[in-house]
């Protein structure tokens, strides 16, 4: 720890779990004063009495642009400022075998969250920080909007549409000494994969079938986790990163660079069940 952060104040949304929360310790690690958004006010609540004054909770909608104005206005009125915006928020939907079978009802609802909340959250902490000096805005987009493929069809463009408004408004929003960047990352164990399978009859095991063929795929062979996303962000974050903008970071184990030989066997073998 290098106290890289210290005398920021950075907000993280979806920082009551997974990646959120890891990057909330991390950034408290560095020295940051953290404000969780979260529609998940129990788990929010309990995050921030561990680390209370330093950390604050405010319940917020990502999709809901007057909350994020409230959260913004929280942040500056309790901790003095804002430095750091992580749009890390996010939801997923379920995987189908064939887009012509999805009845596209989560639609609405991921694009509101995903790409939406990350537009209204760049929008507004932008608002202050243009007027007091600049920021960092780190966007969390998935290296299913650099690559693509089937399945969760709706998530991957939404995730794309991420990457592309972010290197737009990087453009946009550089005079004001406002950095934005992206960070896509990959096979991380979180919660958000159980969503995708949460409609198969064995859910458990189509996760477990997954990220079996995630491993089988990704070049480096150990997995990843919420800690190599967190510090990624502490990167964005801090000086190291004071003459990047527009630029996006894929953390996934090589994935996006292309599957790993070893991985042919298991898909070959994941055909085989399917066609047997």
């Amino acid at each position: 720890m290098t106290n890289e952060l210290s005398g920021k104040v950075a907000i993280v949304t979806g920082g009551a779990a997974g990646i959120g929360r890891t990057t909330v310790d991390k950034f408290l690690a560095e020295g940051a004063r953290v404000v969780i958004a979260d529609i998940d006010a129990a788990r929010g609540d309990s995050v921030a009495a561990e680390y209370r004054p330093e950390v604050l909770f405010k319940a917020t909608d990502v999709a809901a642009a007057d909350q994020v104005a409230d959260l913004i206005a929280f942040t500056v009125s309790n901790f003095g400022g804002l430095d750091i915006m992580f749009n890390n928020a996010g939801i997923s939907g379920p995987m189908y075998a064939s887009f012509l079978d999805d009845d596209l009802a989560e639609f609405d609802r991921i694009v509101a969250v995903d790409l939406l909340g990350v537009m209204l959250g760049t929008q507004h902490a932008a608002r202050y920080m243009a007027a007091n000096g600049g920021g960092s805005i780190i966007n969390t987009t998935s290296i299913g909007g650099l690559q693509a493929g089937g399945g969760e069809i709706t998530y991957r463009a939404v995730k794309a549409g991420v990457i592309h408004f972010s290197k737009c408004v990087a453009i946009d929003l550089a005079t004001h000494g406002i950095r934005v960047n992206c960070i896509a990352p990959g096979a991380i164990p979180t919660q958000i994969l159980s969503t995708v399978t949460a409609h198969l009859a064995d859910s458990d095991e189509a996760t477990r079938r997954l990220r079996e063929i995630m491993k089988s795929i990704r070049p480096l062979p150990r997995e990843g986790s919420a800690d190599d996303i967190a510090e990624a962000a502490v990167f964005f974050a801090g000086d190291r990163s004071a003459y990047v903008t527009g630029t996006v970071l894929p953390v996934d184990g090589g994935i996006s660079a292309g599957n790993a030989m070893r991985g042919f066997a298991a898909i070959e073998e994941e055909c085989d069940k399917v066609t047997a």
